[in-house]
């Protein structure tokens, strides 16, 4: 990663690194966050979009409220966000219709349609054969006004996929926090954007012009010689080709980009915004600890949480110093031990207790094996209102760092069983006024839970009107969308 330094860099030693930075697999972090080609771009606290997903559903009768319209007491497992209730949206009834093509089990199937949406999935050749997730939508949106695109971190997005960019391939996911924390922050300084200093001092764009250099016009003729080698390729070489060369011709534009964004830090660094970010509590040391740590996720309920306390608190110091618009965290492990956290029967193993636990109709399940269920996402509703309090607290100039922000909190199954209707959906956060929260909206059954991933695209900036099956499904409603989220 191209490091951040308050000491100048040459046109030399970028274009140097940038040849390096062009072999690598995350050049697509290197993008402008205040340029838009030759426009100004408004700087104000910018719409963050957050995903927490946990494993193994949910107990429907301990999460949905019993009552539609504002918010009263909540169901014991959504009881921790009592005292934010007025930042969250429950939204129940919401499914996902999508089928199968015969080569998935239950999980991979759930986890494949969660957050695509799509109508149908499966495999070729071992590869997934799915459309592109939310997330990596709402990235490719704001791409352009982020350091980083999007991050995914976390546990069970290693265990199978849920991000899939737009030609359908599997995101990585980093499981280790520490390497998260230094692709974020090596060379960097930890420090909060004043926002309204950004919306007032803005680049002038003919600032950043400047003469070609000796090593870009060398990257002119070496492109130029390319392209006449081109035309003497294959049709399926000369694509492989184009997309190289596309690539390194980017490089030297992003480095442009990335000389305003060390430019505007390094003016934040004199006058920063009012909070104080810092790196999270716990962080291991070093790789080892690190790796030991994420070893012991599945094994120790102690180790668990406080490893899903660091990850959602790099979430969070990633919106707060801008460094990512959208971040995806996949949590928990369906094959996670939780002695101590479930306190009935002698069962602490988190699949046998989902399978256990749930059945087609709720009074067939074995009603000690639920009751570990709802103690088990009790425990992860915990500690995403953990998260939720300290992104309430971050002030971000007159607004909370949640006010700015749309957190969707879910599973990949509706509950245990595998099932895929009445998805647990919680939104966060009002996206900058543009969801209405501290309410219960109930919609008719087997709604898409894609008309949700339209509504939160479409106040991402999104015009395209639909996602995944919103349209499409046997099930589609709404006219593709979601009424009623303000």
């Amino acid at each position: 990663m191209l490091p951040f330094s308050s000491a100048p860099l040459s046109r030399r030693s970028f274009l140097r690194g940038a040849g390096v930075l062009a072999a690598l697999p995350f050049l697509e972090t290197l993008s402008p966050t205040i340029l838009r080609g030759a426009m100004k771009v408004p700087v104000a606290p910018p719409i963050r979009f957050g995903v927490y997903t946990v494993t193994g559903g949910t107990v429907a009768e301990s999460w949905v409220p019993k009552e539609t319209g504002a918010l009263g007491k909540l169901p014991s497992i959504l009881r921790p966000l009592e005292p934010h209730k007025s930042e969250i949206l429950v939204l129940s009834n919401l499914a996902n219709s999508g089928k199968a093509d015969g080569t998935l089990d239950g999980h991979y199937h759930c986890a494949y349609v969660h957050l695509t949406g799509a109508e149908i999935v499966g495999k070729v050749d071992g590869k997934p054969v799915v459309s592109q997730s939310v997330d990596q939508r709402a990235a490719d949106l704001l791409a352009d006004q982020s350091l980083i695109p999007s991050l995914q971190m976390g546990y069970a997005g290693g265990e199978m996929a849920y991000f899939f960019d737009r030609n359908g391939r599997p995101v990585s996911v980093e499981r280790d926090p520490l390497i998260a924390f230094e692709r974020m922050f090596k060379g960097r300084s930890l420090v909060a954007p004043n926002w309204e200093r950004r919306a007032s001092h803005q680049p002038d764009p003919a600032s950043s012009k400047s003469p070609r250099g000796f090593e870009e016009q060398v990257v002119d003729l070496v492109l130029e010689d390319a392209r006449r080698l081109q035309r003497q390729l294959g049709y399926a070489d000369q694509a492989k080709l184009q997309e190289y060369l596309e690539s390194v011709y980017s490089v030297e534009r992003r480095v442009r980009r990335m000389q305003d964004r060390i430019a505007v830090e390094m003016l934040d660094l004199k006058d920063p915004g009012p909070s104080s970010p810092h790196a999270p509590e716990g962080l291991p040391e070093d790789r080892k600890g690190a790796q030991r740590m994420v070893h012991a996720v599945t094994q120790n309920p102690a180790v668990h949480e406080e490893y899903l306390t660091i990850m959602a608190d790099l979430m969070v110091l990633a919106f707060q110093t801008d460094t990512t618009r959208v971040c995806s965290l996949g949590l928990g492990s369906d094959e996670a031990l939780f002695p101590g956290v479930v306190t009935v029967g002698y069962e602490t193993h988190a699949h046998t207790l989902e399978h256990h636990g749930n059945s087609l109709r709720v009074e067939d399940a074995d009603p000690v094996a639920r009751e570990g269920c709802r103690q088990i996402h009790t425990w992860y509703t915990r500690n995403f209102a953990n998260a939720v309090a300290k992104m309430r607290a971050i002030d971000e100039g007159g607004t909370s760092l949640l006010d700015n922000t749309v957190l969707l909190y879910t599973s990949y199954m509706a509950h245990g069983g595998h099932s895929r209707s009445n998805y647990p959906v919680l939104l966060a956060g009002r996206a900058g006024g543009k969801f209405k929260t501290g309410q219960h909206l109930a919609y008719q059954p087997e709604t898409p839970v894609a008309n949700l991933y339209v509504e939160i695209l479409d106040r991402l900036g999104d015009t395209r009107g639909e996602f995944g099956n919103s349209r499409v499904s046997e099930h589609a409603a709404y006219d593709g969308r979601l009424p009623g989220l303000g």
